[in-house]
């Protein structure tokens, strides 16, 4: 799983140093350079704490969230852009810096949210990277004293589209990286299942649950399960009440789901099932968004050091094999 550079909104009050900590234990993970960017809306009346010194402000909140482990080793900067709008502010940000992940905090207002949306949600439409959201009140996987990542039970919520294929390609990352449960969730719509027997369905024929659960099947490559333990879950009922009380039940710590893009439509308005579950998810929630800039910004030297071993060690395996294949043949 590469990620090179993680994209960190804040807006320098307390509550979004939750986010900031997630930021810093990724990045130290993977060796990945951190954005911290601060929106700085024309609109917005001057805040002494804040706005006077917003770099000053910035660092501060940093050296925080790192806890005792401090920034010894960490990649890091800070960035202050005007804007009116901050959700296509952090996209256009995210596009500039060439992220591979945002990781944001979103605050959990659902009456103002289900009319006009939040600036998270309107980032997991546009943004050209995956997109982690982080809730304050929410079960929490980095530890506070050295600020690991304790990653034990991932959520896929799958449906067999394009979206949710991205979702489980990522979900499949994290959990190898990390030897953490994997539960694969599919919802069939309500009332599918209203049979008198499911095991008792006339042969040659399949019912829905059994397509579902066949695809399902089929949709994990075999060698997932050499490295991590999946479970593959079939419910029925609407989605993002599904996904949610799953996710209550078996105490996971971060669902992976798809987005639908920008054109939502009425969704816009009345949500999506991806704006429900961001809304109101136990844990915080990853949205897998394609990956749309190319990584052209040069790597740092210590990257770039390590690239040239791994090249030099694939020459050394390639040379290896050359010579068994000689020896095979001789």
């Amino acid at each position: 799983m590469r990620i090179e550079r993680i994209l960190c909104p804040t807006d320098l009050t307390p509550d979004s140093e939750s986010a900031l900590r997630y930021g810093v234990a990724l990045a130290r993970a993977y060796d990945a350079e951190l954005i911290q960017m601060y929106c700085k809306a024309a609109a917005l009346v001057p805040n002494p704490a804040t706005n006077s010194n917003p770099a000053r402000a910035m660092d501060t909140a940093l050296r925080q969230s790192a806890g005792a482990v401090n920034l010894d080793g960490l990649q890091w900067k800070s960035s202050i852009v005007n804007c009116e709008d901050p959700g296509d502010c952090i996209t256009r940000e995210a596009s500039k810096c060439g992220a591979d992940l945002i990781v944001m905090r979103s605050r959990r207002r659902p009456t103002r949210a289900a009319l006009l949306g939040s600036v998270a949600e309107s980032v997991c439409r546009t943004a050209p990277c995956p997109v982690m959201v982080i809730h304050s009140d929410e079960r929490d996987w980095i530890d506070e004293a050295d600020r690991q990542i304790g990653l034990k039970r991932i959520l896929v919520a799958y449906d067999f589209s394009n979206h949710s294929e991205l979702a489980l390609r990522l979900g499949l990352l994290v959990a190898q990286e990390y030897q953490a449960e994997l539960h694969v969730l599919h919802v069939l719509p309500p009332f599918t299942l209203n049979e008198p027997e499911i095991s008792w369905y006339p042969l040659g024929k399949e019912g829905v649950y059994h397509k579902a659960a066949r695809r399902l099947q089929l949709a994990i490559p075999g060698e997932a399960h050499l490295w991590c333990t999946i479970k593959n879950v079939i419910s029925e009922g609407q989605p993002y009440r599904e996904i949610i009380h799953y996710a209550e039940r078996n105490e996971i710590d971060l669902v992976c789901i798809g987005a639908q893009g920008a054109g939502f439509g009425l969704l816009t308005l009345f949500g999506s099932n991806v704006d429900r579950v961001l809304r109101q998810a136990p844990c915080p929630v990853l949205v897998a968004r394609p990956l749309k800039h190319n990584r052209k910004i040069p790597r740092s030297p210590v990257r770039r050091q390590k690239s040239e071993v791994a090249g030099q060690m694939s020459e050394i395996r390639r040379e290896k094999s050359d010579v068994r294949l000689v020896t095979s043949d001789v």
